[in-house]
C-alpha cells in the first residue's frame, strides 16, 4: 500500500500566477498608494499625483528529493512494479512538501490589524489546551468585517484538533462542515471551511508563528489559519526527473526529482489564525 500524503486543497483557492513565471522567476510589482477620493469637491483643477510602483523579482523555491535506488533483481522478483511505486512516492513527497510550505506562508507571522491572531476560549480538551468554539470563529469574522474583506473570498483552514472541537461542540451542526456541496466548500460565519493536517505551529505566549522547520518547545501550540483568496498566490515552475537506468556498478536504476514552486501572501493582508490557548 502506498503512503498517504496531506491534501492541500486550500491551494486550489489561491491566485494562480504561473503564467507570469519566466526562467523559474516571477516578476511582480509592489503597488503604490490608492487614489484619494474627493467628495463634493469645488476646487479645480483636481491635483495630479503619480503612483510609483516598485518592481519585484522573486525566485521560486527549489525542492529536491533524495535519490532512490531500485535494484534490477527486485523488479523481476516482486509482484508489483516497484520502480513505478518509487516514482509515485517522489511525486507525492514533492506535493506534500509544497503544501506544507504554502500553509506556513499563508498563515500570519504575528498579530496585527491586517493579520489578526486569536486564541481559543473553550473548555479543556483533556490534553492541556482550550477547545475551539464557534464564538472564536465569530470573533475572527468580526476582524475580517472591519477590514472589509469580501465575504466570498474568505477561507478558514481547520487544524484536525479544531475540527474535532467543533464536532464535539455540536455534532449535528458541524459533522459535515468540511464536506463540499456542488463542488464548493461549506460555509460558516462567512468563511469557506477547509481542513489540513499540517497547519503551522505558533508560540502561544507571543502570538507569533514558528519559523519554518523550527523545533517545538513548551510554548508551542497548534492552530487554524485563514486567508482571502485575493491576497495569496501560488506559481509553478519547472519539474525535472533524473534517472540512471541499469547502472553497471549498482546493478540498479536510480531516480530523483526536483521542482520549482512558490506560494506566499501578496500584501500580508487579510490573513488570520486561531491558535489553541494552553490551560
Amino acid at each position: 500500500m502506498e503512503k498517504f500524503y496531506p491534501e492541500a486543497s486550500f491551494l486550489n483557492y489561491a491566485k494562480d500566477m504561473t503564467a507570469y513565471v519566466e526562467n523559474d522567476k516571477i516578476n511582480l510589482a509592489d503597488c503604490g498608494f490608492d487614489p484619494e477620493v474627493l467628495i463634493n469637491n469645488t476646487t479645480y483643477p483636481i491635483p495630479i499625483v503619480e503612483r510609483a510602483d516598485m518592481p519585484i523579482s522573486l525566485e521560486l523555491d527549489f525542492y529536491e528529493t533524495k535519490n532512490t535506488l531500485v535494484r534490477n533483481p527486485e523488479t523481476v522478483e516482486l509482484a508489483y512494479d516497484k520502480l513505478e511505486s518509487v516514482i509515485y512516492g517522489h511525486r507525492n513527497a514533492l506535493k506534500s512538501s509544497t503544501g506544507q510550505k504554502a500553509a506556513h506562508a499563508y498563515a500570519p507571522a504575528s498579530n496585527t490589524v491586517d493579520t489578526p491572531i486569536l486564541i481559543t476560549t473553550g473548555s479543556d480538551n483533556g490534553e492541556g489546551f482550550k477547545r475551539l468554539v464557534p464564538e472564536d470563529i465569530l470573533k475572527l469574522k468580526k476582524k475580517y468585517d472591519l477590514l472589509d474583506i469580501p465575504f466570498e473570498n474568505r477561507y478558514l483552514v481547520l487544524d484536525p484538533n479544531h475540527l474535532e472541537d467543533l464536532i464535539l461542540f455540536d455534532l449535528k451542526s458541524f459533522k459535515d462542515i468540511t464536506d463540499f456541496v456542488n463542488g464548493q466548500p461549506n460555509r460558516f460565519a462567512g468563511f469557506n471551511i477547509l481542513q489540513y493536517t499540517k497547519t503551522p505551529k505558533y508560540n502561544v505566549s507571543t502570538l507569533t508563528k514558528l519559523p519554518w522547520g523550527a523545533i517545538a518547545d513548551s510554548n508551542t501550540t497548534f492552530g487554524s489559519f485563514s486567508f482571502s483568496s485575493e491576497e495569496v498566490m501560488k506559481c509553478d515552475g519547472s519539474v525535472n526527473m533524473y534517472e540512471r537506468i541499469n547502472d553497471p556498478e549498482q546493478r540498479a536504476t536510480i531516480v530523483g526529482f526536483d521542482k520549482r514552486f512558490l506560494a506566499m501572501p501578496i500584501r500580508n493582508k487579510a490573513l488570520g489564525a486561531i491558535i489553541s490557548a494552553k490551560i
